[in-house]
């Protein structure tokens, strides 16, 4: 069995459906387990929209241990749950319940974590079949598959089914915004939009700038994104937007060598100031030399050879 993690690594997050309920019970438990942070939250057990929970994801640290009373204070399913803790594990971080057999920092919450596998995917399996086999059977008694207001265009049935499909995207947006969200803040508003979207390519994510676009400003719209991240990027000359650009490499990642960048700047594609599709160590070094006299607050220069 894995040693006892420490106190200082277990951080709470207590969770109840409506403004009138208390946190008090699971706040009782989180501390009497050890947890000094405690995040609170009010939101449905329905809804994934749970922005206090998105931004705890994000900012976890690795060796830290998200802790819950329950599994149900969580997540919404078992697919939710999973993409959580899966989440978590990519930032080398862990997930405990109090009640529930799962600790994913033990071998025995990593069998149990296996099994809800299993249980998802037949639930997924149970789901489609059940739906298939009801579609069948409507057929067989002449009845028409899908919703009866969509098919006779009532505007209430329209409207409601507009209002679902914006609610799932914008429980997807939250759910995902880890990903690509620190990008955005680290170059917007300083860089367009195009920056951003090559490097989040580079990351190996696909967007379009009206994809991008609408994203940031329906999070803005919730007030869950700064709404200066929206604001026109300042106007520059080649050389200022590379330079900017190399800048914001450099401060976004700093353990980032000279060789790494130039390395990055030929993966997206950036032309040298002559022109030339390769980046040596010094060219980098000299747009970086330019972007400390214009004031930015760079790393510590690198030690490449030059």
């Amino acid at each position: 069995m894995a040693p006892p993690l420490s106190k200082a690594c277990l951080i709470g997050y207590a969770r109840v459906s409506t403004e009138d309920q208390a946190h008090d019970a699971q706040l009782d438990e989180l501390r009497a387990a050890g947890c000094a942070e405690i995040h609170q939250e009010h939101g449905s057990g329905a809804s994934r929209a749970r922005p206090v929970l998105a931004r705890l994801i994000r900012e976890i640290r690795p060796g830290e241990v998200l802790v819950v009373v329950r599994l149900d204070r969580l997540a919404r399913s078992v697919s939710h749950l999973l993409e959580v803790i899966e989440t978590l594990e990519a930032r080398k971080a862990h997930f405990r319940s109090l009640r529930d057999p799962i600790d994913t920092s033990t071998p025995q919450g990593i069998f149990s974590l296996q099994v809800l596998g299993a249980v998802a995917q037949l639930e997924r399996s149970l789901i489609s079949e059940r739906t298939r086999a009801g579609i069948k059977a409507a057929k067989a008694r002449g009845k028409k598959p899908g919703n009866p207001g969509m098919r006779e265009r009532r505007p209430d049935a329209i409207r409601k089914i507009a209002l679902a499909r914006e609610k799932v995207y914008l429980d997807e947006l939250i759910a995902g915004a880890d990903r690509w969200m620190p990008t955005v803040r680290r170059m917007r508003p300083q860089h367009p939009w195009e920056d951003i979207i090559r490097a989040l390519a580079h990351n190996g994510q696909s967007w379009t700038v009206a994809r991008l676009r609408r994203a940031v400003g329906r999070l803005v719209s919730q007030h869950m994104a700064d709404p200066a991240l929206l604001r026109p990027a300042p106007r520059k000359s080649p050389q200022d937007r590379l330079m900017t650009l190399i800048a914001g490499i450099a401060m976004a990642d700093p353990s980032l060598s000279l060789r790494d960048i130039g390395a990055q700047l030929e993966r997206m594609r950036e032309r040298t100031p002559r022109g030339g599709s390769t980046w040596s160590a010094s060219s980098v070094k000299k747009q970086l030399d330019q972007a400390r006299k214009a004031g930015l607050a760079l790393p510590t220069p690198l030690q490449d050879v030059v």
